[in-house]
């Protein structure tokens, strides 16, 4: 069976996650991951795809980002991903796929979750236990939105540039953002999105993008239920 057409409209941010295959580590010591973001930003600007957010994980990679020309995240993914693949396995003796099949992505509402996705992004090796802090991770874009760390990887979004007046009270807002972390219904509707490719955003928005690209962008029925036990079996 032919796969589907990945739904990618230029200027809606997209929510892009990238596996290990069987969650094999991707990203072995600071050389490897230094080598991604310098290949990431590269191809980001090859392909015309601006990166908000990021996170570099041992065995999985989180984006936040917007293309800018046609099928431009394909191009971007494909790219990086054959590339880093070549060197991964050159530089560590080994053969074989590293990526688990094809990334995975969905489409984001700026208004009400776009600020969510730059903070489960950035707060990953945090619920991760790695570190206490997102600034305590060298490898994500924390650093860059919250505390102004020079960037030439990082595209800031409209919504984020919106959170003041200027650099530094831009930043505050920025950081204030983080002191709760992302759980509940708000932590599974990400996944679940992600997960299923589906868009995250309101009904209205699932509804416009259903209309544009003639798929559906909404669970099944039996998913909700699927979603429902589960979350009563882990409350209990």
């Amino acid at each position: 069976m032919a796969r589907l057409a990945r739904v990618c409209p230029i200027g809606i941010p997209q929510h892009v996650i990238q596996r290990g295959n069987n969650r094999q580590v991707c990203f072995a010591d600071e050389q490897d991951f230094a080598a991604y973001a310098g290949w990431l930003k590269d191809s980001s600007k090859k392909y015309q795809v601006e990166i908000h957010a990021w996170v570099l994980m041992s065995n999985h990679v989180h984006l936040l980002c917007t293309p800018q020309s046609p099928n431009a995240l394909s191009q971007l993914m494909q790219s990086l991903g054959r590339q880093y693949v070549r060197y991964f396995n050159l530089r560590h003796q080994r053969t074989g796929t590293l990526w688990e099949g094809r990334f995975k992505s969905c489409l984001v509402q700026e208004d009400d979750y776009l600020m969510q996705l730059y903070r489960y992004i950035e707060l990953n090796p945090v619920r991760a236990g790695m570190v206490k802090q997102p600034s305590d991770y060298v490898w994500s874009s924390y650093r860059i939105n919250a505390l102004g760390k020079p960037s030439e990887l990082c595209t800031p979004h409209a919504v984020y540039l919106a959170l003041g007046k200027d650099t530094n009270e831009r930043q505050a807002n920025y950081r204030d953002l983080f002191k709760h972390p992302i759980e509940g219904k708000l932590l599974q509707d990400i996944r679940l999105a992600i997960n299923k490719s589906m868009a995250l955003g309101s009904e209205q928005f699932k509804a416009e993008i259903e209309h544009l690209s003639g798929r559906r962008m909404t669970p099944k029925k039996w998913v909700d239920l699927l979603v429902g036990v589960k979350k009563e079996r882990i409350n209990n």
